[in-house]
């Protein structure tokens, strides 16, 4: 052993002194090591066959491998002499922790090393797995964005309850939007372009090949991807990968859909070099536990890999998971009293059957080629190649449906058009007949028969649509009512490359390129004509006149008073391409006490329109072809470390500072009519930090973590109608806007806890608390576009007044207390209460703008009073609110095939909640909202998203 002294002045210490010191402990720590081998076999304890794809590790090292094909395995590199221990691992199976001793340089050859099957571990990824389905199944943004922590779920605690059981009331880990976060299959990020977010339809029914994940939280180093804040997932669906045998199930649900079939077989990697998986699922149901919710989804997967050689493998996987819902909407507090929490005002009776008008359907399969090198033992390389093509449709009511009328001296007008037919459109309920200070006898007996009239039916008429289209064509007019999709048509090709190499038993390196281009056609497709032939595409609420010849009104003007067929695309029709690339790179260091880890990022990504059509209010190039193209340049730096005190108390702290894109829904900000950009668009900053405190034991587990993550430079986009446009370039305030809200300064901050004690070998109590403040820390920007004003709309100083308001996305606050129960004989029971508090209704940008406050000349309102506006400004606060969930079942275990049964059932009170909800910006003025606020029922009330009451999931399987 050689021994290095070095004396250095703390007066000349510098950056190359201080290098070359790391390199002296460096080669010291080299000193104690040796080049050792160690070589084994693994193998099923009670079968005796081959296990492939066990990981080993040794322990408080960065050295890991994996078994072949025959369960062969070997590790090579320079170790410590002494007692180590190897760590074998495989979902499915214990985790075995070997000793081992290392001597004398000799080679250590473990022959026999038995794992036992894990039917525990394996029955609770079965639970989370069928909990997460009815989630990924969700299109809305509510439920979208708390997927990635479902899936998440790990050994910590918390993570565990914020899947199983915060997850059913839409909270988010850390308040953060799934944008935030990165879904991965097979190096391939599969985020759509347009929204930044997972689109989970694209891989629902899929659960028995979802289970070889990896979730890294926050800003935890990945494999993978640089990172983002709200967490990495990534699948590895790789046809080894998977443990040989089939699995067959049936399930009942009645939160999304009623039933599901499910059969899956994984052929594990045989002799010859060749491995495959299949599944084939189907899921259905007329009717969910929210009314007219039909649910139609199907499932294909095919996992097919050969192993080339010892270095070389190929992996070709491909899935389409077509489906089609009904979908739901959120309710005032006059339809909830009206008509209760299930109501849906999307659907009525056609020929006796539900139909539902507003349908989302996904029809998108994924196809990936991933090719492994084993450079050696310590380096891999991965390349993958990934192609996605096909659409989203998401259907609703046009009722815009006109006819040209050309007089004798060839001036044109358009005939039609007719009221909103939804069922809770304002002017149907009781509210609508006493919106005045002073209701008479009339107003009252309107408002009852109103009522009577709703809660006898409240639901769409689709007779009375086909009707009138009938007695339109009869008078010789075309069809007032049709049904519109509006579609996205994605072709997009991905490209990854991600290489890791262990540089020495302490230092791993990995490092990864990706890259993708993106051609997506937007455009309105006629479905349904209800009985109709053609439809003038046109728009019916033009403000137009003679001089123009109606040219406001055409939706084409090099196509005008087009006539369409069921089928055919109208009102718009626009591509968006789009190119990205990033690259980044991660070093980590393990030692017995303290691990740390630091990487960089470094990306762009482009955006272009091509309008199709082009448009009557925004004719030439201010519609028609390419627009500009809009850059953001990205980048990232994060870095943490963790202490290890003992075997049981660690310190964790990251950080990390990224710039993040915009995704492209955003950037052009009437994208369906025109190529407008977003003024001053720029790439959002945000920066997060963590520090947790961890302690392990043989009974007790607890997790403590803070965080804070703020967010600059932000953008937010929004659509809406409003009557309170103050302005004088608008008659009565009355127009169709975009929003347009930038220079947005958020602050997440909170605390997360989770601890877990086992009172008993089968009993173990659990707690876990989450407590956040996610709040606007700015008067951002904000301006307003519309077709009936050729330039922006602007108030007061230009800004929104949201500093200190809270952000709404789900509960900030939630608390569980539960236990779970395991069986050595292998039935298992648990159940936990949660509360949920402080959640908050997103407020209305418009309401907080200088539009409030004035009148239509600029000048404030006469009768303005600032402690009233301070009320009726107020955010609501939701009420707080207990859930109970139960989960249980029973597997058996006979000739090495599996049998049980699970069921879970949330909410067992069946409390009824709210769970989130916005302000309607149809009302934004101050004397608008006073009086809202004086009447009994206002006309345009928050709107609410409502959780579900007591559902069920139980399932029955049986495994070989």
């Amino acid at each position: 052993m050689k021994i290095y002294i070095l004396t250095i002045n703390p007066i000349f210490l510098n950056l190359h002194k201080i290098i070359l010191l790391c390199l002296l402990v460096i080669c010291i720590k080299k000193s104690y090591s040796q080049d050792y081998r160690i070589t084994g076999s693994v193998r099923d304890a009670n079968t005796a066959k081959s296990i492939p794809n066990v990981e080993i590790k040794l322990r408080g090292t960065n050295l890991l491998t994996t078994t072949n094909a025959e369960g062969v395995f070997e590790l090579n590199g320079m170790l410590p002499e002494g007692k180590q221990q190897l760590i074998f691992s495989k979902i499915g199976y214990q985790t075995l922790n070997l000793a081992i001793t290392l001597e004398g340089n000799k080679p250590l050859d473990l022959l026999y090393i038995p794992m036992s099957v894990d039917l525990k571990e394996l029955n609770k990824e079965l639970d989370r797995i069928s909990l997460t389905e009815s989630e990924l199944t969700s299109e809305d943004d509510q439920q979208d964005n708390i997927v990635s922590g479902l899936l998440g779920a790990t050994n910590d605690v918390f993570s565990n309850a914020a899947a199983y059981d915060f997850s059913a009331t839409f909270f988010r880990p850390r308040g953060l939007d799934s944008k935030y976060s990165k879904v991965l299959i097979n190096g391939i990020t599969l985020n759509k372009i347009n929204t930044g977010r997972p689109q989970w339809g694209n891989w629902g029914g899929l659960n028995d090949v979802m289970r070889n994940r990896e979730f890294s939280k926050a800003t935890e180093p990945s494999a993978y991807s640089f990172g983002a804040p709200a967490g990495v997932l990534h699948f590895n669906m790789s046809a080894s990968k998977y443990r040989r045998g089939g699995r067959i199930s049936y399930a009942y649900a009645n939160r999304t859909y009623t039933g599901r079939v499910m059969a899956s077989y994984s052929s594990g990697l045989g002799s010859s070099g060749w491995a495959y998986t299949v599944l084939a699922s189907r899921r259905f149901g007329n009717e969910g536990s929210i009314e007219g919710t039909s649910y139609d989804a199907n499932s294909v997967f095919i996992s097919v890999e050969k192993k080339l050689s010892d270095k070389h493998s190929l992996n070709l996987v491909a899935f389409y998971t077509p489906n089609r819902r009904g979908r739901s909407t959120a309710l005032t507090q006059e339809l909830i009293d009206l008509k209760g929490y299930t109501y849906n005002p999307n659907w009525g009776l056609q020929n006796g059957n539900i139909r539902n008008s507003r349908q989302r359907e996904i029809r998108e399969p994924i196809f990936i080629l991933s090719h492994n090198f084993k450079i050696s033992d310590q380096t891999k390389l991965n390349t993958n190649f990934a192609y996605q093509s096909g659409l989203t449709r998401n259907s609703r009511i046009d009722y815009t449906g006109s006819t040209l009328i050309t007089s004798d001296d060839n001036q044109e007008s358009f005939v039609g058009g007719a009221r909103n037919p939804a069922p809770n459109y304002y002017q149907n309920l009781p509210s609508y007949f006493l919106r005045f200070a002073n209701p008479t006898a009339a107003n009252y007996q309107n408002a009852y028969l109103a009522q009577q009239a709703f809660e006898n039916n409240g639901q769409l008429n689709w007779d009375q649509l086909y009707k009138a289209n009938s007695s339109a064509e009869n008078s010789g007019l075309n069809p007032i009512y049709a049904v519109q999709n509006d579609v996205n048509k994605d072709d997009i090709i991905r490209v990854s490359t991600l290489f890791a190499s262990s540089l020495s038993e302490n230092y791993k390196l990995t490092a990864g390129i990706s890259g993708s281009l993106l051609k997506s056609q937007n455009y309105a497709e006629l479905d349904d004509l209800l009985g109709g032939d053609q439809w003038l595409d046109i728009d019916n609420f033009a403000e137009d006149d003679a001089s123009t010849g109606g040219n406001l009104a055409q939706t084409d003007l090099r196509n005008r008073n087009r006539l369409v067929k069921a089928g055919e695309r109208y009102k718009y029709n626009f591509e968006i391409t789009s190119t990205k690339a990033s690259v980044f790179s991660q070093l980590e260091a393990t030692y017995n006490h303290l691990d740390f880890y630091a990487a960089i990022q470094g990306g762009f990504a482009n955006y272009q329109r091509n309008g199709l059509y082009e448009n009557g209010y925004y004719p030439g190039n201010l519609s028609f072809g390419k627009s500009d193209q809009v850059t953001f340049n990205t980048y990232g730096l994060k870095g943490g470390l963790t202490y290890k005190f003992n075997g049981k108390h660690f310190a964790l702290v990251n950080g990390s500072l990224q710039r993040l894109e915009l995704p492209s829904n955003t950037v052009f900000t009437n994208s369906r009519q025109n190529n407008a950009i977003l003024e001053d668009a720029s790439a959002e900053q945000i920066i997060s930090l963590d520090a947790s405190y961890i302690y392990r034991s043989t009974f007790l587990k607890a997790k403590l973590s803070a965080y804070y993550i703020n967010f600059s430079e932000g953008s937010d986009l929004s659509f809406f109608y409003t009557q309170s446009l103050q302005s004088s370039l608008i008659e009565q305030g009355n127009a169709l806007v975009q929003e347009v809200t930038t220079n947005i300064s958020k602050r997440n901050i909170g605390l997360e806890f989770g601890l877990e004690y086992k009172l008993l070998p089968t009993l173990t109590l659990k707690t876990a608390a989450a407590i956040a403040e996610n709040t606007f820390r700015n008067n951002p920007n904000i301006y307003y576009t519309t077709t009936l004003a050729n330039e922006q709309i602007s108030f007061g100083n230009n800004q929104a007044n949201l500093k200190s308001y809270h952000v709404s996305g789900g509960p900030e606050q939630a608390i569980q207390l539960g236990f779970d129960y395991r069986d050595p004989d292998f039935w298992w029971l648990g159940a936990s209460i949660n509360r949920f508090s402080n959640a908050y209704v997103d407020i209305s940008h418009l309401r907080r703008s200088g539009a409030f406050a004035t009148d239509y000349d600029g000048l404030p309102f006469n009768d303005y009073d600032v402690e009233n506006a301070k009320t009726l400004l107020q955010q609501e606060k939701l009420d707080s609110y207990y859930l109970l969930n139960i989960v249980g079942g029973k597997s058996w275990l006979i000739n090495g095939k599996s049998i049980g049964f699970f069921a879970t059932i949330n909410n067992v009170l069946n409390t009824r909640y709210k769970t989130g909800g916005f302000e309607d910006s149809r009302i934004g003025d101050y004397r608008s909202l006073k009086e809202e606020s004086e009447r009994e029922q206002p006309l345009f009330g928050n709107r609410y998203f409502l959780g579900y009451g007591a559902t069920i999931y139980a399932n029955l399987y049986l495994r070989f």
